[in-house]
């Protein structure tokens, strides 16, 4: 299962190397299956373990399983061995856009075209509660059509609950970029923090140089805490307004995202067809914690392992469930059930994999619990208390699952409305729902 020669695993072929950092190296690749490009970051195991970077290299995944927008870079599959780590993501032809900008500065409307797409693939992920909290122009990159690409999640943070009030600490990101209140060490808005970092990549876009810069670093720093720049000759009246509503020292009184793209300028040449629709990601990555296990094949190693914690059922269970035999129709209409069944041939883990990841959506919290159960909670109050799911996977066979969903506490209505959220979800994994012939069809 090993890199063998320029082939791995006898899915992808190496090719040249695009780049390389302290722990990880950055391939050209061809798809065997496909003959597609794509680019094979390959991260050291030993290297990553000694650094530190353990939670780093999950939260990465993790993130990435929750956002694909044509704005944000693709990962399509992870892959591990012993000793490497594989990302198998979407090649960027193009380059990063900061050998754009070094080349020199791009004339206003080349510039807004890319911040449209900046703009709209952070709005995404602020949507999934991503906050990415190191956005450059080293990590935005082009591809063969010159759309923008936003990469390396690696310092991002992933907030659960979409809640106000629910601030960043860790200290992280490019300090030329950072916002003033990321540098003072306080807790911070990851949202405000992001439309900051914007806001300097659309000054250094439009200048070809930072708006923020002193050879001395705390020097730089009081430049950024007073938001002390000037803007060149060329900047329009309407970039300067705008760039001093996200340049605002004050988190407070910073531009939000939705204000930006109803901005007149940011508006010019932006169609309705230009904010693409994004979807969630449903690919079969390896937990993220299964990658650091001694296995080579993490995938089916996780499998077996989460096959192992779920319930069995027996023949009598089996026969209950036949469509003959499903006698809850007699009770209550699908429309009126409070427990929704389906059948899966996905492995457990998947099927954990896509509960967790539409609860993030839905911003909820997940825990997992023994028997294959896993509680959905939301976190906020409604009209009889938080509202509670319990999710059961039951085992016919190593490739065959139930899944069994229902309200454990809160208001009936909520959940009702939230299932409407959840089932359409699910349809990526489900082999037939169980009493609900309609949907069979």
């Amino acid at each position: 299962m090993e890199k063998k020669g320029n082939i791995l695993m006898q899915k992808y072929e190496f090719g040249r190397l695009l780049g390389q950092g302290n722990f990880a190296k950055v391939y050209h690749a061809r798809d065997l299956r496909t003959g597609d490009n794509v680019a094979i970051k390959v991260i050291d195991k030993e290297k990553v373990l000694k650094i530190g970077l353990i939670d780093q290299t999950k939260r990465e995944i993790s993130i990435m399983r929750l956002v694909k927008h044509p704005n944000v870079m693709e990962l399509y599959e992870v892959l591990a061995t012993k000793t490497k780590i594989y990302f198998i993501m979407e090649y960027a032809k193009g380059g990063e856009l900061f050998n754009k900008v070094a080349k020199g500065r791009l004339n206003e409307d080349m510039a807004r075209k890319y911040f449209q797409q900046l703009i709209c693939a952070v709005d995404f992920c602020h949507s999934r509660g991503v906050y990415h909290r190191d956005l450059k122009p080293e990590n935005i990159l082009l591809d063969e059509n010159g759309t923008l690409k936003v990469t390396d999640f690696g310092l991002s943070a992933l907030v659960e609950s979409h809640r106000e009030g629910n601030l960043l600490n860790t200290t992280c990101g490019t300090p030329a970029y950072v916002a003033p209140e990321v540098i003072s060490r306080k807790a911070y808005d990851g949202a405000k923090a992001d439309i900051w970092s914007c806001g300097v990549i659309l000054y250094v876009l439009l200048a070809g140089h930072l708006p923020f810069y002193d050879m001395n670093l705390m020097a730089m720093y009081r430049k950024i805490a007073k938001a002390n720049y000037k803007c060149p000759n060329w900047f329009s009246f309407e970039v300067r307004r705008l760039l001093a509503r996200i340049l605002d020292p004050n988190p407070n009184t910073r531009i939000s995202l939705s204000r930006i793209m109803e901005n007149s300028w940011f508006r010019k040449g932006l169609s309705k067809a230009d904010k693409l629709k994004a979807e969630v990601t449903d690919a079969a990555f390896p937990n993220a914690d299964a990658i650091f296990g001694p296995c080579e094949n993490s995938t089916s190693a996780e499998a077996n392992q989460e096959s192992s914690k779920v319930t069995n059922l027996n023949a009598f269970d089996i026969i209950s469930l036949s469509a003959g035999f499903d006698l809850s129709g007699l009770f209550a209409t699908s429309d009126e059930k409070d427990d929704l069944k389906f059948t899966s041939t996905c492995s457990a883990s998947s099927i954990m994999a896509k509960l967790e990841d539409i609860a993030h959506i839905l911003g909820m919290k997940i825990s997992k619990k023994d028997g294959g159960l896993l509680k959905l909670e939301t976190s906020r109050e409604g009209r009889r208390g938080p509202l509670s799911i319990d999710a059961q996977i039951f085992e016919f066979t190593p490739s065959f699952y139930l899944v069994e969903m229902k309200k454990s506490s809160g208001d009936t209505l909520e959940y009702h409305k939230k299932l409407e959220d959840i089932r359409p979800a699910l349809k990526d994994i489900v082999w037939a729902w169980q009493g609900e012939q309609q949907l069979l069809q």
